[in-house]
């Protein structure tokens, strides 16, 4: 089973940007979809984006286009680019694995963003 590192989480100020990267532990290249999601304090956890082995991407609509996700099949690697980044938007963020772009069944353990006001 692959494993899956999420990075790049931190303290940012609202407005600014911010890139989360998740490594796997094996090639991505047969992976169907591989997605991001986030969990706030007291919510359940969120579908972000998803992307598929062909590179079709899926988002969730609340993020209103301010997030991208990408692919880098060589570096087995999944990005996720925050723009204009908002308090609202402090989660612990999740990189997962999975058949499809909304069911996953392979988790990272999760990096944690916070923006400040």
């Amino acid at each position: 089973q692959v494993h899956l590192v999420e990075s790049g989480g931190g303290l940012v100020q609202a407005g600014e940007s911010l890139t989360l990267s998740c490594t796997a532990s094996s090639s991505i290249f047969r992976i169907n979809a591989m997605g991001w999601h986030r969990q706030a304090p007291g919510k359940q956890r969120e579908l972000i984006a998803g992307i598929t082995r062909g590179g079709s991407t899926h988002y969730a609509n609340s993020e209103g286009g301010r997030f991208a996700i990408s692919r880098d099949n060589a570096k087995n690697t999944v990005y996720l680019h925050m723009n204009s980044l908002k308090p609202e938007d402090t989660a612990v963020y999740y990189c997962a694995a999975g058949l499809l772009v909304d069911v996953y069944d392979t988790w990272g353990q999760g990096t944690q963003v916070t923006v400040s006001s």
